[in-house]
């Protein structure tokens, strides 16, 4: 009903319906839309059919309203963007649709369905005590969210929201006080794990800050982004300190996305689009120079693809690290070397600017840095993976595309596997009853690890992964390079649509670079 008191519309018959007198024009002017120009003659033909047709309200549905009771149902397995396990090494935690999935680490029976609000789960970490869950992600290119849950109860104890994406890169300082993230603001920030309340904001990354992680004493947060640089912050101040590693262009070949400290060491250990796992002194030793990656201490073996994540084992014996392209992965294991003083003549050429070392010197680094072959193993797999953590029993859980967690010994024999939808609506079931009853004696008695966890990023970028729940698939996307805005030659917009959905999403590339979907998933920027 209109102001006048005439009806609007009237179902069947567009010329009682008020609305089509204020859209007609006369003499070119029409009194609705109040600014010109008034709508074209076709346009109103088909408001006009409609009316006809009976004006019945074809918008589509309201997005489902997701809860405990009403969770997720799976048309099939969800893909695995993050997965951790508790300091016990009893339960699993699983990026899953609008939710967190609880498993049994041993069985993969599932325990619980954590479901918030986000449509996308990029990261999920236990806390040290195990008896808390962070989960950082939202909905994509609309809004960041960070969960804390109480693993026991299952219930959600704080969410904040922050930026106009998907937030990631989860990590928990080695109290459990502060919660750190990234997000694609290019900002690190903290907040306090009981309130909510903002305490570290630091915007020196020039890209999407991927992974974060604080170094054992919690007085500093390492974080690394698609600027193709590891930064070291200080907690308190909130003050950026340095770049740990070299900002030299050409020093390094591609965006970081996932980073681990060594427990006791003044040392992490970074992966990324180079697939060179590497391991870098947190602190540094000598003065910058021009061209030097003085912190650099170990560079492990080259693996195909992108770095998703990596991790240490809980007695910091073997460091392992999953890489994905074209769909397929592998999951490498080595042995982490003992933290050793650099010797003194490696010190002195470190000094040195990188112009101004002889060949004899260049090849001593390299000797130093690429050490003989310590690999365990390596394993290929069949699927793109992008999530991996070692269990406290040493054993190391990864997962990917297909939803399955698959886990491996020290010698890269897989030993169990399980399915994260079992149970949990997939197929098209209602998920079983996974209520928090005996839940606690599920999370274990061991207590204080003081691991401060931050293992990486979790793969590909906002609209161009959701989840299968939606019906989409990765294979739907299409991508298509556009000039730079303004037609400038410094570079181009990479665009994707969804054939199913229609949804477009862009982001700048470096002209100079080429573009290119990382098995089947958006790209993740420079160097890609």
């Amino acid at each position: 009903m209109d102001e006048s008191g005439e009806p609007a519309i009237v179902p069947g018959d567009p010329a009682a319906s008020y609305l089509m007198g204020q859209i007609e024009p006369v003499d070119g002017a029409a009194e609705m839309p109040k600014n010109p120009p008034p709508l074209a003659s076709a346009e109103i033909e088909t408001i006009r059919r409609w009316i006809a047709a009976g004006a019945h309200d074809d918008s589509p549905a309201a997005p489902l309203a997701f809860s405990r009771d009403n969770p997720p149902v799976y048309t099939r397995l969800p893909a695995i963007t993050s997965v951790d396990a508790t300091s016990a090494g009893n339960l699993l935690a699983v990026a899953g649709f609008h939710e967190v999935i609880l498993l049994e680490a041993s069985t993969g029976a599932p325990v619980g369905r954590l479901v918030g609000m986000s449509e996308r789960i990029e990261s999920v970490r236990f806390s040290p005590d195990g008896t808390r869950l962070a989960a950082a992600g939202g909905e994509p290119g609309r809004s960041g969210e960070i969960q804390i849950w109480n693993v026991a109860s299952q219930e959600l104890e704080v969410s904040k929201s922050f930026t106009y994406d998907t937030l990631r890169g989860v990590s928990w300082s080695p109290d459990g006080s502060l919660v750190a993230f990234g997000g694609t603001d290019n900002v690190v920030r903290a907040i306090d794990a009981v309130s909510g309340e903002q305490k570290v904001f630091q915007g020196a990354h020039e890209d999407w800050v991927l992974g974060t992680a604080f170094i054992a004493d919690g007085t500093h947060i390492v974080s690394v982004a698609r600027d193709m640089t590891c930064k070291l912050t200080e907690t308190a101040t909130e003050r950026f300190i340095d770049n740990i590693t070299s900002i030299t262009p050409g020093a390094l070949r591609g965006g970081l996305s996932a980073v681990v400290p060594l427990p006791g060491r003044d040392e992490i250990l970074v992966g990324g689009a180079d697939g060179s796992a590497k391991v870098y002194r947190v602190f540094r030793a000598t003065p910058r120079k021009i061209g030097d990656d003085a912190n650099l201490l170990r560079t492990l073996p080259g693996m195909p693809g992108r770095i998703f994540a990596v991790d240490i084992s809980d007695d910091t014996k073997v460091l392992a690290a999953v890489s994905t392209i074209d769909g397929v992965s592998e999951l490498c294991l080595w042995k982490a070397r003992e933290q050793a003083e650099v010797p003194d003549d490696i010190m002195a050429i470190l000094k040195k600017e990188a112009g101004q070392r002889s060949d004899e010197e260049k090849k001593q680094l390299t000797t130093f840095t690429n050490p003989a072959e310590e690999e365990l193993a390596r394993v290929p797999l069949p699927v793109a993976v992008y999530a991996a953590c070692f269990l406290p029993s040493n054993e190391v859980a990864v997962g990917g595309a297909d939803g399955m967690v698959r886990v491996f010994d020290q010698a890269g024999t897989e030993i169990r596997s399980f399915p994260v939808g079992s149970g949990a609506g997939c197929g098209g079931r209602r998920g079983g009853d996974l209520r928090p009853s005996g839940l606690a004696a599920a999370i274990g008695r061991k207590r204080g690890c003081g691991r401060a966890r931050g293992r990486g990023a979790s793969a590909g970028s906002g609209c161009s992964d959701r989840r299968v729940a939606r019906g989409e698939r990765r294979s739907q996307w299409s991508l298509r390079l556009r000039p730079a805005a303004g037609g400038g030659p410094h570079g181009r917009w990479l665009a994707g649509r969804c054939h199913a959905s229609g949804e477009v999403c862009r982001q700048r590339q470096p002209r100079r670079k080429s573009a290119r979907a990382c098995c089947g998933r958006w790209p993740m920027g420079r160097g890609a």
